[in-house]
């Protein structure tokens, strides 16, 4: 061993002269400089921000932890290896415990629209604070209707009608009920890897088991979805929407209430649906007796950059939309807006919500739409979304880990795979990377049905600086694997 090891020394220092006679010294000390800076390259450098926050002197990380195990629902998870914090945001920057500053490409999951206490919005909730935080729709307040108008004035065709909920799990649920009230009919189409909420009707609605219990889920049928990615048809809407039709003929009456889908998936992992899908499965429904439920919760309020609402990038107007998230800043404030005749069918009985339309909410909603058109939010979203994935797409022609890059706007997928023919999700490489990027200041979401989806999801503030390092930041931790 150690003759083998002399052996080995001894050709390595002959190839080394060797050089120096060839080369000179300089090219060679030259050339050793360079490797050093090409392996140990620096790491990214986050844009300045002209904010600092106080001291935090609440409980500790671990004492939340303690706490939340003992208090709260065993159900809970969290990301990152060492959970994050978080005490104080400001536009599209976090901050935790320590004060370390963070750039936040997840908002909250697509709900941070403005940005993290917005100025204008915390001046419109104060406001109403000090004036009435609650009453009731039984009497009279001109929040509800003032955002009720301004609303629908962003939405096109007929809808004109909203009621307000909470979140967006009430307002699919209402929705699906809508449906099923107006044509008489119970069976409704979803997509599979959709996902639509986490009560009773909206829970028969998605189609990823990670999110559904064993429980009576009836009266939904779930088409293929229109992956152009993973899907079989890839590209070819109008192939994939022949399956609607075929559930419709042999798994219903030949009538159904209507369709749900979302016009980007969300948690399902940034899915466009395939061009030319939605208009061919909106006629097919049509012809079936059912109406159309547009799931805007996550791809709404100008989040996609080319227009206000995803549907609208499919050419297509449904008979119901439906929203959260972004509608509020992160105010629990949900709606669903309709026709005139589909909001009929909930006067056949009384229908009320206690919360929905409470005047703390509306008043946020209505700044936040104040602040989308003010502050150009959509083009921000449409310039800023361009350039972010054109760098995305960039990093996966270097990196195999990278198989594909999806979306519009600021509501961006990038999927890792192993193997790029095979498509195999990259999951415990997806972990990884999430904890590398937060160390480096930088926060994602993750989804897709394996788990191996960077969702980028940022508040609508996001600048060409912020897109640019955090691509930067996950070349750089890409290039570590």
């Amino acid at each position: 061993m150690r003759r083998f090891t002399a052996v080995n020394s001894l050709l390595k220092r002959s190839n080394y002269l060797l050089q120096l006679q060839r080369h000179g010294f300089s090219q060679i000390v030259a050339q050793r400089t360079t490797s050093v800076h090409e392996t140990e390259t620096k790491i990214p450098k986050m844009p300045s921000f002209d904010y600092s926050p106080p001291p935090y002197d609440g409980p500790s990380t671990a004492e939340i932890i303690e706490k939340r195990r003992e208090f709260l629902s065993p159900a809970l998870f969290h990301f990152y290896n060492t959970p994050l914090n978080i005490v104080e945001g400001k536009m599209q920057y976090v901050f935790d415990e320590t004060g370390r500053r963070y750039l936040d490409a997840f908002g909250g999951i697509a709900t941070v629209s403005c940005g993290h206490s917005h100025p204008e919005i915390v001046k419109s909730v104060i406001k109403q604070l000090k004036l009435i935080q609650h009453s009731t729709i039984l009497y009279l307040n001109h929040t509800i209707s003032d955002f009720a108008e301004a609303l629908v004035s962003n939405l096109p065709g007929d809808l004109k009608v909203v009621f307000f909920t909470n979140s967006g799990t009430e307002a699919n649920e209402l929705a699906m009920m809508m449906a099923r009230l107006y044509t008489g009919c119970n069976d409704i189409v979803s997509l599979r890897n959709s996902y639509h909420g986490n009560a009773g009707a909206t829970m028969g609605a998605t189609a990823q088991s990670n999110w559904k219990f064993n429980v009576v889920q009836s009266g939904v049928h779930h088409a293929i979805n229109p992956d152009p990615y993973r899907g079989i048809f890839g590209s070819d809407g109008e192939k994939y929407a022949r399956d609607v039709h075929d559930l419709i003929q042999f798994g219903t009456s030949g009538q159904v209430a209507g369709f749900i889908g979302e016009s980007i998936q969300g948690v399902g992992g940034i899915v466009e649906l395939a061009p030319g899908y939605l208009p061919a499965a909106y006629d097919i429904v049509r012809r079936a007796g059912g109406i159309c439920i547009a799931d805007e919760v996550q791809s709404g309020f100008a989040r996609t950059g080319t227009h206000f609402w995803g549907f609208q990038s499919h050419g297509v107007i449904p008979d119901i939309v439906t929203m959260a998230k972004g509608i509020g800043n992160g105010i629990p404030l949900g709606a669903v807006v309709t026709t005139p005749e589909v909001a009929g069918v909930l006067s056949r009985r009384s229908y009320f919500n206690t919360f929905g339309g409470n005047p703390m909410c509306t008043a946020a909603g209505h700044a936040v739409l104040r602040v989308i058109h003010e502050e150009k939010l959509q083009e921000n979203a449409f310039l800023v979304g361009s350039h972010l994935k054109r760098r995305f797409t960039q990093l996966k022609d270097k990196h195999e880990l990278i198989g594909d890059v999806r979306g519009r706007g600021l509501m961006l997928g990038v999927e890792f795979v192993t193997d790029r023919d095979l498509k195999t999700p990259a999951k415990t490489e997806t972990l990884h990377l999430m904890d590398q990027m937060k160390e480096m200041g930088v926060l994602v979401g993750k989804g897709g049905f394996f788990g191996n989806v960077f969702r980028i999801t940022p508040p609508l503030c996001f600048t060409v600086s912020d897109a640019d390092f955090l691509v930067d930041v996950m070349d750089h931790a890409v290039s570590k694997m």
